[in-house]
């Protein structure tokens, strides 16, 4: 039987007016839905430092190089040695994530388009169909994700308002602009 676990932990202050801001920016411009997003991701940054610190105090290379390899394979970074990944942010992880993805491909006019496209399983990677916008795609299968099956986003027909009828007895387009130049020409002559 599987084990389950705490995914996030809460953050100490909960009302903190700097933090709430903060997390207002991120929620908007990734998209995300509830701040236990935001959470969940700052634990898998954290876990990862977390990592990079002790090999860094054990100094046992091929543990060392797995973990390099994870964080290349994912994209995070492009790691070298453990202070790259030391250096690792929540936006490194949230560039990562096939909402975004979706969306800078050009897949999804916004990111909340692309959440709705993979919720509904129209997005798919490798032919496969992908259901959570939270999935982290390593480099090798952002180049695999496009639409599921035959699905298309079409573009929205924008109609151009029509002009209303002319009241009878209205002044025309040409009419307006001859007296405009008359009314021109008289002011130049009385000046």
């Amino acid at each position: 039987m599987r084990q389950l676990r705490k995914k996030f932990s809460r953050p100490r202050m909960l009302w903190d007016a700097k933090l709430i801001e903060e997390d207002k920016a991120i929620l908007t411009e990734f998209g995300l839905r509830r701040k236990s997003e935001i959470w969940k991701v700052k634990e898998t940054v954290r876990d990862f430092r977390r990592r990079a610190r002790e090999l860094n105090a054990i100094r046992d290379k091929s543990k060392e190089q797995v973990l390099l390899d994870k964080v290349n394979k994912l994209g995070f970074v492009k790691a070298n040695s453990l202070d790259d990944i030391l250096s690792l942010g929540l936006r490194h992880v949230l560039e990562r994530r096939l909402q975004t993805i979706v969306f800078k491909k050009g897949l999804a006019k916004t990111m909340k388009q692309a959440r709705q496209l993979i919720v509904h399983g129209h997005i798919a990677i490798a032919g496969r169909r992908a259901t959570f916008p939270s999935l982290l795609v390593s480099t090798v299968e952002e180049s695999q994700i496009s639409f599921y099956g035959n699905f298309t986003l079409k573009e929205p027909q924008v109609e151009e308002p029509k002009a209303k009828p002319a009241e009878e007895g209205a002044e025309t387009v040409e009419s307006a602009t001859e007296n405009a130049e008359s009314q021109e020409l008289k002011e130049e002559v009385t000046a």
